[in-house]
C-alpha cells in the first residue's frame, strides 16, 4: 500500500479533528522501518485507542498514550525499537522480526574495548567462535547465505537450539539477526560498533529481545536462579573485551 495512502489511513483512524491527527500531521520525519501491514494494524488499532482515551470510555491517559505512539508508528514507518534491534520491515521479503511487539524479553548492554570497529566486527562475524566468550552457548554453525544454527545451555540444564538468519549486516557497523520458524526460542537482535568518544577503541552495543520457551514467566524463574539474560550478556561483554585486548588468547 502506497504510503501516502497508509498516512491518510492513519490520520483517518485518530478522527480529522482530534488532538491525535493534528500532531501526525507534524510529525517529524523518521527512517521507515515498519511494513505496510505492521502500519495499517497500528493505525487502526491506535486509532480506537485515541477514540476510548479522548471520549472518556476507557482508561484515558494510558489509552491516549499507548494509541498516539501507535498512531505515530504507523503514519510515520518508523518504530524505535526496530531501530535498536537492527530489524527493518518495510522491504520487500516480508517481516524481519521474531519476537511481536511486547512480548518476551529485551536486554541491551554496551562495552568499550580498545581496538578498532573493523577488527571487532571481523572477530565477532566469525560465529563458531563465540562460545569461546558466551558461556551458554554450546555450539555455532555457519550454514552459509547468512544462516547459522545455535545450540545453547539454558537455566536447570535446558537445552535449546535455533536457527538464525542475518536481516542486516554492514560491514564494521552492524550485525543484525532473527531466528526462523521451527526454533525452540523466537529471539532477535544485533550488535553495533561504533567509535568510542576521544578515539579511545570502540562501543560495541549487544541489542537482544527474546521469547523464552516457558514465555516470561520462564525468564523470571531464570533470574531466580541466577541466570540473569542481563548478567549473561554483561559477562560475555567483559570476556569479549578480556579476550579481544588480551591478544586473542583464550
Amino acid at each position: 500500500m502506497p504510503t501516502t495512502l497508509l498516512n491518510v489511513a492513519a490520520k483517518s483512524a485518530a478522527g480529522s479533528d482530534s488532538t491525535a491527527a493534528r500532531a501526525l500531521g507534524h510529525a517529524p520525519a523518521a527512517p521507515t522501518n515498519v511494513g505496510d501491514t505492521e502500519r495499517l494494524l497500528s493505525g487502526l488499532a491506535g486509532g480506537a485507542l485515541c477514540t476510548l482515551g479522548f471520549t472518556g470510555r476507557g482508561p484515558g491517559l494510558l489509552s491516549a498514550l499507548v494509541g498516539g505512539s501507535l498512531l505515530y508508528r504507523a503514519f510515520t514507518g518508523s518504530c524505535a525499537c526496530y531501530r535498536m534491534l537492527g530489524i527493518n520491515t518495510a522491504g520487500g521479503e516480508g517481516p524481519a522480526t521474531a519476537v511481536p511487539a511486547g512480548a518476551g524479553v529485551k536486554v541491551e548492554e554496551s562495552v568499550t574495548i580498545d581496538r578498532p570497529a573493523g577488527e571487532l566486527y571481523r572477530e565477532w562475524r566469525r560465529f563458531d567462535r563465540l562460545p569461546r566468550f558466551m558461556s551458554h552457548l554450546r555450539e555455532v554453525r555457519d550454514l552459509g547465505n547468512g544462516k547459522s544454527h545455535w545450540a545453547a545451555r539454558g537455566p536447570a540444564g535446558l537445552s535449546v537450539e535455533w536457527d538464525a538468519q542475518i536481516v542486516t549486516e554492514r560491514e564494521g557497523e552492524v550485525i543484525a539477526w532473527k531466528s526462523l520458524d521451527g526454533s525452540d526460542v523466537d529471539t532477535a537482535g544485533s550488535v553495533h560498533f561504533r567509535p568510542a568518544p576521544g578515539g579511545r577503541g570502540t562501543v560495541v552495543t549487544v541489542s537482544l529481545k527474546y521469547l523464552p520457551p516457558a514465555g516470561k514467566l520462564g525468564a523470571a524463574a531464570a533470574r531466580l536462579f541466577g541466570e540473569s539474560p542481563e548478567q549473561q550478556v554483561r559477562d560475555d561483554l567483559r570476556r569479549f573485551k578480556e579476550m579481544i585486548e588480551g591478544g586473542g588468547k583464550k
